[in-house]
């Protein structure tokens, strides 16, 4: 089976199934391996009460930024990552049409374990809102449903069914 693309490449098709990502008009940037950021504005359909945001897009988010970070620092190693848990602390409200900056690093890369530090801020209103810590299980990319989505445009074939 053929090498796996760069991470950029990854990262690339990675964001186009991203289909979460892109329903909540989430922009993703990688700065470095293992370092992203996601961008976000609190819409409508992002609220629980009149003006206030649902803590579960913030929780998403929280997932997506960390599990992000975990997943351009495994692409390194031709490995895909999977959440085993995260930790959230929600600092302050978060409403209608805030603009969300989530940011994550990788702080532990283990054999078979990732840890990821994170938080969301409103750069508007000068605060953070939430604080998050994830761990995330690495296995080989050749593996799973990604390869199976990806494989023609990676130039691979099919993993068979596990």
């Amino acid at each position: 089976m053929a090498a796996l693309p760069d991470v950029a490449t990854l990262v690339a098709l990675y964001d186009q199934i991203n289909a979460y990502g892109r329903a909540n008009g989430m922009q993703l940037s990688v700065h470095a391996p293992g370092r992203v950021s996601y961008a976000m504005t609190v819409q409508a359909q992002h609220l629980s009460s009149p003006g206030t945001a649902h803590g579960g897009i913030i929780a998403g988010l929280m997932d997506a930024v960390l599990g992000a970070a975990a997943l351009t620092q495994a692409f390194l190693d031709q490995e895909f990552v999977s959440t085993v848990e995260f930790k959230l602390n929600f600092l302050h409200p978060v409403y209608l049409h805030d603009a969300l900056v989530a940011h994550a690093e990788v702080e532990h890369h283990g054999k078979s374990l990732v840890v990821v530090g994170g938080r969301i801020e409103c750069p508007a209103r000068g605060v953070v809102v939430a604080r998050g810590l994830g761990t995330f299980n690495r296995y080989p990319a050749t593996k799973r449903e990604f390869v199976q989505a990806m494989a023609g445009q990676l130039g691979l074939e099919k993993p068979a069914d596990e």
